[in-house]
């Protein structure tokens, strides 16, 4: 009986250890997911930051390049829009800022001060190619030496056949 028991609770954990490791993947709200028709009139989602660190998804429409939010203008040109892979547009506004999160900037700005991926790729290439004492390949060495020693062999049929 002990051995049953102790299996099924093995069983029963390998189960649960199967259904832990899907991750569920990220979904808007409810309500503000941008649809097809909103997106022709220029609606987008908005992620918005409060101070305190609580943010809030927001739909507003872009209207002159701008996103009307507590009544203050902010700005939302086309590098502060962002989409995901189903072509839904998002815009991240910091509530301290009349700007928006712009990616382009903050990418060109990882790339001066070296702090991002391209710039860490960027660095190792550099580094790598002015490696100290890169070894010189020996195999070409042994090609030139074989090479020769075929054609003296050659050379050498030649000349000693057509002597008889």
């Amino acid at each position: 009986m002990g051995i049953q028991e102790d299996l099924k609770d093995i069983k029963e954990e390998l189960v649960g250890d199967k259904n832990k490791d899907k991750q569920k993947k990220f979904r808007f709200p409810f309500g503000k997911k941008v649809g097809r028709s909103q997106k022709k009139k220029n609606y987008v989602t908005v992620l918005l930051i409060n101070e305190n660190g609580i943010y809030d998804f927001k739909k507003y429409q872009i209207t002159e390049q701008t996103i009307l939010h507590d009544l203050i203008p902010r700005l939302a040109t086309t590098g502060h829009v962002m989409f995901n892979k189903k072509g839904n547009p998002l815009v991240i506004i910091p509530n301290w800022s009349v700007e928006a999160f712009s990616p382009k900037k903050h990418f060109e700005e990882g790339l001066s001060n070296g702090s991002n991926k391209k710039g860490f790729q960027i660095l190792m290439s550099k580094m790598k190619s002015e490696q100290i004492g890169t070894k010189k390949s020996i195999g070409n060495l042994f090609k030139w030496l074989g090479g020769l020693a075929l054609i003296g062999i050659i050379i050498y049929a030649v000349l000693t056949s057509g002597g008889v």
